[in-house]
């Protein structure tokens, strides 16, 4: 089997304003990390309102429409703004994850990494925040319950700010464990380890400024991998920011890309255990471009070889 990458032009349309950092320019990056490597891609599909619904409510998604301005930007948090192909862009990211599962659990690819723009871990029920506009990786994991009738998904979120809009938006939901890593303190402020959900099914695991790629493994070796090994997932999702890389303008923790390759091998192990190694993941953070192209290589190079070695 082989691994798919789901990407699309469609995501440049989110322009942000000078100086942001979640710029096109990081997509630019991942592609040319990734232009040489063999991996069955495709054009990531528009999602539709019938899958964002799984996650958020219609008013909130005629919200974000009526705020897309004819020109220039319109800013619906602190720092998340819209431009005029943001709502096309953003659906792009909901299409291509929730494609990457149907593909994966299709049996026509092992695994998959979309990338795409605007990311989506911060994005909360009724709100748009942190760059984050649809909560891309939460419905994915709800069309897989919901259309394709697992009973278990796990999700790994390895951003280094934590995934608040995925923990808002799966909070009731048994049927997901939601893992996640990330700097503590540090935007949003959320991911105390005393937030476990309405069913004990969220794992937070902050982490101190400064911390290394070997604290976050044994951090994962204590408290997240053993929880994702007897939840015995039927699919693992993967929130796969690359901004706790050391070189990253917007976070102190001293990772290397080593360490996401040794963190993607843990996870494809976990998939290889309970569902015959099907993950899906998606891009959310990292903002030092070479950091971000170098890692989701390193990422996606474990995923082809696992693709490769089935």
């Amino acid at each position: 089997m082989v691994t798919a990458l789901f990407t699309h032009p469609d995501c440049d349309l989110h322009v942000e304003p000078p100086g942001h950092p979640e710029q096109f320019a990081r997509l630019a990056a991942v592609a040319h990390a990734l232009a040489g490597m063999d991996l069955l891609r495709r054009d990531a599909p528009l999602g539709t309102d019938a899958d964002i619904l799984r996650c958020h409510p219609a008013p909130y998604i005629a919200r974000i429409r009526k705020a897309i301005p004819a020109t220039g930007w319109s800013q619906v948090d602190g720092d998340t703004y819209l431009a005029p192909g943001s709502f096309q862009a953003a659906l792009r990211g909901v299409g291509g994850v929730c494609a990457g599962v149907d593909l994966v659990l299709s049996g026509a690819a092992n695994n998959a990494f979309v990338a795409t723009r605007p990311p989506g871990h911060h994005a909360e029920t009724n709100t748009a925040m942190g760059f984050c506009i649809f909560g891309n990786v939460a419905i994915a994991a709800k069309h897989a319950l919901d259309h394709h009738g697992l009973s278990r998904v796990a999700i790994v979120d390895f951003d280094v700010h934590h995934g608040n809009g995925t923990q808002d938006l799966l909070w009731d939901e048994s049927r997901v464990l939601f893992a996640s890593s990330h700097q503590m303190p540090l935007y949003p402020g959320t991911g105390a380890a005393s937030e476990v959900g309405a069913h004990r099914q969220i794992i937070n695991t902050p982490l101190r400024a400064g911390s290394t790629g070997a604290d976050m493994r044994a951090a994962y070796a204590t408290h997240i991998f053993p929880k994702i090994d007897a939840f015995a997932p039927e699919l693992i999702l993967v929130s796969a920011g690359f901004d706790a890389h050391r070189d990253d303008p917007l976070a102190n923790l001293n990772w290397s890309t080593a360490d996401f390759t040794w963190l993607t091998q843990q996870i494809c192990d976990l998939a290889d255990a309970h569902c015959a190694g099907r993950v899906v993941s998606a891009l959310e953070g990292g903002y030092d471009l070479p950091a971000l192209g170098a890692c989701a290589a390193a990422h996606v190079t474990v995923l082809k070889d696992r693709g490769y070695a089935r």
